[in-house]
């Protein structure tokens, strides 16, 4: 059963799932209540659960359905490569985690993998995940951070030195201290980390997509 509120890309995973020998798609659901209805008619073996629904989380769903159907095995297929969305796919039974951006063929080996009763999300895989998902941010000094959020906001140089009173040789200085604290070359791609930064939220209110 797969479970995701974009139609588009529901219809693209059923696509590549019906394509591989011996899957068979036996419901799709765009929210937790249509997946904890489903589930309970059609009792699938697994589900491709996205983290993000209308009316509360893939969490949620895999919490509710458990409760029923305790050998239902749940794959997580999210946007957001997010290690507390990770330590509570885990907690709630999920047993693989799968980013959408995966080519089709991953999808299937893991759904296959599963299916077999392998199990590919355990606490080493959240330790690890954690270990190599530190934040680019940690050591930048408070000056700093307030620069990162300006050009979040798409301030130019001048606009930034205005805002916090300051030269903007020394806006310059700070950004160049910055980019080598976290690792990255220009200017644009601090813009682009803080705007997936602000989207990267897996526990969007209900009715946010």
């Amino acid at each position: 059963m797969i479970v995701d509120d974009h139609e588009v890309v529901r219809r693209g995973i059923a696509e590549v799932v019906e394509r591989a020998e011996g899957m068979h798609v036996v419901a799709e659901a765009g929210s937790v209540a249509d997946g904890v209805r489903r589930a309970g008619l059609v009792r699938p073996q697994i589900m491709l659960v996205d983290l993000q629904l209308p009316d509360g989380t893939g969490i949620d769903l895999m919490r509710k359905v458990r409760e029923t159907q305790p050998e239902v095995r749940a794959i997580v297929l999210t946007s957001f490569d997010d290690d507390d969305a990770l330590a509570a796919a885990l907690d709630a039974g999920a047993v693989a985690y799968l980013l959408k951006s995966v080519r089709g063929a991953e999808i299937t080996d893991v759904v296959r993998a599963v299916a077999a009763g392998r199990t590919l999300l355990d606490e080493r895989t959240v330790t690890r995940h954690k270990a190599g998902h530190e934040d680019p941010t940690e050591h930048l000094t408070p000056s700093e951070l307030r620069v990162l959020d300006l050009i979040g906001e798409g301030l130019s140089n001048r606009e930034i030195a205005e805002r916090l009173s300051v030269a903007e040789k020394t806006v310059k200085n700070h950004i160049t201290s910055l980019l080598a604290k976290m690792g990255l070359q220009r200017r644009t791609q601090v813009a682009a980390w803080v705007a997936a930064r602000k989207h990267s939220g897996w526990r969007a209110e209900p009715g946010d997509s």
